[in-house]
């Protein structure tokens, strides 16, 4: 989860470093620091606990000396708590050697016991600093840093990133890689290092994802790979699609604020190529086949968090439109309970960095076991589509707020578009059908657009429930998990009680919880498209008022059924059931901002959060 650079080239680093680690933040904000080697040979460095403007504020008042060969670190703290000693880089060999690390070492008790068996004393908490005094130590012994760097990694166990300079060998940085990410940034005359192509995208959009058990070795003319076991190797090319503004504010209080007011494009390009006339096109799936789809007798969707309700939201979809009994799981349980998989089964992971620690590991066992596995991931050169049969992405553009918004209506598109191609491909969707669903899908950005007038409203919401302790949220069918997925992002970043509920449970228990005044979100399906469904939630509605809830309606325009019941009524553009999701889940993002806001919190870096979670 920690957000790593490094650079070597011609130019002083400082500032290169600074800028790759502020794109970074959203990885991990407890603690920064950079080390730099000078023009002299000198390694210096400089940490301090807590957001990166710490740690900047802290350069412009005491100046370091400036170097072409760098490493930068923004930390989300898992060995030992946010301090400056616990904070990246950890020196070793004299304080000539830095290291930097994304990760979790697991082993590192036993080698911690044998460092100290031989006299080290360590000045942190942490993991890395095991790692860099294990380096350190090798070093003074083999003379050379890949060498040293090559016989530690090989005793390390777990899910890291690592990244080293000394200051004996000026102009090489090296790093390496065990399920945890690196990548490559190709310039001329330069080269970087990042946990991912936000660290560099600013001064290259060439890159090479690095290989799982590799070690690189960047120098400003050259960049060798090999793995662990010392053997040449090669990393996967790829040219980043969007650019360094992508990934900055551009004018938006927040980066979140952005993000939701790109909700619409990260509909439409996730569509976008994937249409043609009455049919579905992804040719991302051609490797596996249409006679493979044909033969699918179950769908298994892994993730964790939002990508798990997205998945849950297609999974009604699949269902309907391909016939295939298909399931969620979340990632992190799914391999622990020896789940029955085969050749007929079909995994589908959904992450939106690409990195997420329990949907990879739950990805490699699902191929272990002979299950094909396609990833939806908004991430170029991650390592889940890397190690999965297909890929499709999302291209919603670079989510940096930690609380995910448009990559979750991005991967509910996605998943979509793979329920229409695999009815399509199966026969189990009508063409008929298949074509008034891509027509009205095709119009689903423009409502998306709609729905965000609803802002200023929403601030006068929040505003006035600024002191609110408790939101609960109810839906049915697929509105269910738009209801979890509106409670999470309000416990994300507005840090209140707040649930979701299948408004069928209601009575079974969770109705105990309302009182005078219990503001509740109501996701209504539209009367349109099912007589049932509707006309049982609007009498969830009136059991819930009649105990003094407070309602807030999210529902159909016109929906006059509800108005009588609802307090507040917020309503969206019409459109096919299975697209209200797209439009019913904007509100309660604009919400969760608003609140959070009203609140006085910083809505992009909420507290004990990161974006990427890469450790089990």
């Amino acid at each position: 989860m920690c957000g790593i650079v490094g650079y070597v080239g011609q130019r002083p680093c400082q500032d290169i470093l600074i800028g790759g680690l502020r794109r970074l933040e959203y990885r991990g904000y407890d603690s920064a620091g950079i080390a730099v080697i000078d023009a002299e040979g000198e390694l210096h460095a400089r940490k301090r606990a807590g957001k990166l403007a710490v740690l900047t504020d802290d350069l412009e008042r005491h100046p370091m000396a400036d170097g072409t060969t760098g490493i930068g670190h923004t930390r989300w703290a898992t060995h030992g708590g946010p301090t400056d000693a616990n904070a990246h880089p950890h020196l070793a060999d004299g304080g000539r050697l830095a290291v930097i690390h994304n990760g979790i070492i697991e082993n590192f008790a036993p080698l911690k016991a044998e460092l100290e068996a031989e006299g080290v004393e360590f000045l942190s908490e942490t993991d890395t600093e095991v790692a860099a005094q294990l380096i350190g130590r090798a070093y003074d012994r083999v003379g050379n840093l890949e060498a040293a760097f090559r016989e530690v990694v090989n005793r390390l166990d777990g899910a890291f990133t690592l990244l080293a300079v000394h200051a004996n060998e000026p102009g090489v940085v090296v790093g390496a890689r065990l399920n945890s990410p690196l990548v490559i940034g190709l310039g001329e005359g330069e080269n970087f290092l990042g946990s991912d192509v936000a660290a560099f995208v600013e001064h290259t959009r060439h890159a090479i994802a690095v290989g799982q058990a590799q070690i690189v070795v960047v120098r400003p003319d050259a960049v060798d790979i090999t793995t662990f076991a010392g053997e040449p190797a090669e990393g996967e090319s790829f040219e980043v699609s969007w650019d360094a503004s992508a990934a900055e504010k551009g004018g938006w209080p927040s980066f979140m604020a952005k993000e939701i007011d790109e909700d619409p494009e990260a509909v439409a390009n996730t569509l976008r190529g994937r249409i043609d006339g009455d049919h579905v096109v992804l040719p991302d799936l051609d490797a596996l086949g249409d006679d493979y789809f044909r033969g699918i007798d179950r769908i298994i969707i892994v993730a964790c968090g939002t990508a798990a309700y997205s998945a849950q939201v297609g999974v009604y979809a699949i269902e309907e439109w391909a016939r295939i009994p298909s399931v969620v799981e979340l990632a992190h349980e799914f391999r622990y309970r020896n789940p029955v998989l085969n050749e007929r089964t079909l995994v589908i992971s959904m992450s939106q960095s690409g990195e997420t620690m329990d949907t990879l590991m739950a990805v490699r066992y699902a191929r272990e076991n002979g299950a094909k596995t396609i990833s939806i991931c908004n991430t170029q050169g991650a390592t889940i589509p890397r190690e999965s049969d297909a890929v499709v992405y999302t291209h919603a553009g670079p989510e940096v707020a930690v609380a995910s918004t448009k990559a979750f209506l991005a991967q509910i598109t996605a998943l979509y578009l793979f329920g229409l191609y695999a009815g399509q491909v199966r026969g189990t969707l009508a063409p008929a059908e298949e074509a008034r669903l891509l027509l009205e899908f095709q119009t689903v950005p423009d409502k998306v657009r709609k729905v965000l007038d609803i802002r200023p409203r929403m601030h006068e919401l929040a505003t006035w429930m600024a002191d609110t302790r408790s939101v609960l949220y109810l839906g049915r069918n697929v509105g269910f998990p738009i209801a979890l997925e509106g409670a999470l992002k309000l416990k994300e970043i507005a840090y209140i009680h707040a649930e979701g509920f299948a408004a069928g449970e209601l009575k079974h228990g969770p109705i105990a919880l309302i009182e005078p005044g219990q503001p509740v979100f109501v996701i209504v399906p539209s009367p349109r498209h099912d007589e049932t469904l509707h006309p049982k939630i609007v009498s969830n509605i009136q059991e819930i008022r009649a105990r003094g809830a407070r309602v807030l309606a999210i529902c159909e325009t016109g929906d006059a059924a509800v108005l009588p019941y609802a307090d507040e009524v917020f309503a969206v553009e019409p459109t096919d059931r299975f697209f209200e999701p797209l439009l019913a889940v904007v509100p309660l993002q604009v919400f969760a901002i608003e609140l959070a806001t009203a609140k006085g919190l910083d809505v992009d870096q909420p507290r004990n959060l990161a974006k990427s979670v890469t450790v089990e």
